[in-house]
């Protein structure tokens, strides 16, 4: 999908539709493009830890769903015939978080590389790398999703 073809809103609206927790967080779409994706989560008390930051688990959602979103504008093209999945995740948190945060994630590698392997008849999978900043740009946190393309069966 080049990047002129990314309709920004229904990227945004399908992922608050398919995924209530992005609605439940009040996640924020910033930016979207064909290889990045930046969405934010906005300081609130009920997302707070005991220490008064962005609460781990929402630190972890608003990283996946950064993730979800280039995947889904990467590959949005192809879901006529696969179906994105996430396999795996590691997070380090890196230093306290105070106030909102924000995620920012890019494909590992070339989504054409990953089309021609779905092309090819395998199940590609291919890494997402998110950092998660605070608005000062201090990186609080890093995260790699690992996501497949499953076909579709016939």
């Amino acid at each position: 999908m080049s990047e002129s073809t990314i309709d920004f809103d229904a990227v945004a609206e399908g992922l608050r539709a398919s995924v209530p927790f992005v609605r439940t967080l009040g996640l924020e779409f910033v930016e979207l493009a064909a290889d990045r994706a930046v969405l934010r989560l906005p300081d609130e008390p009920a997302h707070h830890n005991h220490i008064g930051g962005p609460h781990a688990g929402a630190m972890f959602t608003l990283a996946e769903s950064a993730s979800g979103a280039i995947v889904i504008a990467a590959f949005g093209d192809q879901l006529g015939r696969a179906t994105p999945l996430a396999v795996d995740s590691t997070i380090r948190y890196l230093k306290i978080a105070r106030g909102p945060v924000l995620a920012e994630a890019r494909l590992g590698r070339p989504a054409a590389e990953v089309i021609a392997e779905l092309d090819a008849g395998t199940r590609p999978e291919f890494v997402v790398a998110i950092t998660v900043r605070d608005e000062a740009g201090v990186t609080t946190a890093e995260m790699t999703v690992t996501w497949t393309l499953r076909p579709h069966r016939a």
